[in-house]
């Protein structure tokens, strides 16, 4: 385990499973609650099966603070459909791809979504060159966040924005 401050960061194991998927729900029923419109479909179970998947292939990871998990997100070294439709089919040689980064409404503003990103970038273990990621367009405070902590506006598919960054080289 490695830690965020005082949080630790760990795969998500399959008994995680039913958990991240409550997580996910729970912040995506923040942002509609909050009218911000992003993940609304979690709400319905879509992406359920690809979630536990994702988990499967150890490719999730949580955030836990004292036992109790406070986040997580999902870090691919190949590209899914979704990245395709969203960024074209790449070499996915040079890319990692996160998804579903997400931190409980309980914890939200206390800086661990930025301790996660600078988590992913100092333990990410592998050779690519970038970490790409898209988001909703409208959501403005979401796109200010990645703006914020050195991603890069590399356009729009779908009313996504596309967000990349140079991975830190150790």
């Amino acid at each position: 385990m490695e830690n965020i401050t005082s949080f630790e960061v760990e795969r998500a194991s399959s008994l995680k499973g039913e958990q991240v998927i409550r997580l996910l729900k729970e912040v995506a029923q923040w942002l509609k609650n909050n009218e911000i419109n992003q993940w609304g479909y979690l709400l319905q179970g879509g992406d359920d099966m690809e979630i536990l998947k994702a988990i499967e292939n150890k490719e999730t990871f949580i955030v836990i603070e004292n036992g109790e998990m406070v986040g997580t997100f999902t870090l691919s070294s190949k590209q899914s459909e979704w990245d395709k439709h969203i960024f074209g089919v790449e070499d996915s040689s040079d890319s990692l791809y996160l998804h579903r980064l997400a931190v409980s409404s309980k914890y939200m503003g206390k800086g661990i979504g930025k301790s996660m990103l600078k988590w992913i970038e100092e333990n990410h273990q592998s050779e690519k060159t970038y970490l790409k990621l898209d988001c909703v367009a409208d959501n403005q405070r979401l796109n200010q966040f990645y703006r914020e902590n050195g991603f890069t506006y590399i356009g729009e598919t779908d009313n996504h924005s596309k967000y990349q960054k140079d991975l830190l080289r150790r």
